[in-house]
């Protein structure tokens, strides 16, 4: 069970086989490589009053990730929620150096879009497998939107399988 109650993917459900990476086909939003540390969220993020743009931290109340930043973190998340200011609050994490790595999300709309564009991060959709599932926060995330790949190292780093 994760912090808030929420129950963990099962291990076998996400990974296919023991010491392999999960690779993940989708549709590239925003060209280019990163890698790190997934921060998953189940819940769609608001832009406007849902994150402090100075920190890139999570500032809406009831959210499962208050109070967590994702500065230097692969965010997976379902979508956008609010209003049209979604995309300026996440170009002013890019200003203020605290944008997430990256983005992998599930429901694309116009806000996410520009969003994951103004960021200037690679990210990816239409994942041939739901991310928000089989992603876990701390796995080892490489995205390689130029080619529509994401390779999920779980339980964190290892150079060997994200290289």
């Amino acid at each position: 069970m994760s912090a808030r109650g929420r129950p963990e993917p099962a291990a076998a459900a996400r990974a296919p086989a023991p010491g392999r990476p999960l690779v993940l086909r989708g549709r590239p939003v925003v060209p280019g490589v990163t890698a790190g540390e997934a921060l998953v969220s189940h819940e769609t993020i608001s832009g406007w009053g849902g994150i402090d743009p100075a920190g890139g931290v999570i500032i809406e109340p009831r959210h499962e990730l208050y109070g967590v930043s994702f500065a230097g973190k692969i965010l997976v998340f379902p979508g956008a929620k609010g209003s049209s200011g979604w995309s300026a609050f996440f170009q002013t994490t890019r200003l203020n150096g605290c944008a997430p790595l990256g983005m992998i999300f599930t429901r694309m709309s116009t806000k996410v879009a520009l969003g994951a564009v103004v960021t200037r991060v690679p990210a990816i959709t239409a994942l041939d497998q739901d991310p928000v599932e089989v992603i876990a926060t701390g796995d080892w995330v490489h995205i390689d939107a130029d080619n529509g790949l994401v390779t999920v190292k779980p339980g964190g780093r290892d150079d060997e399988a994200t290289s």
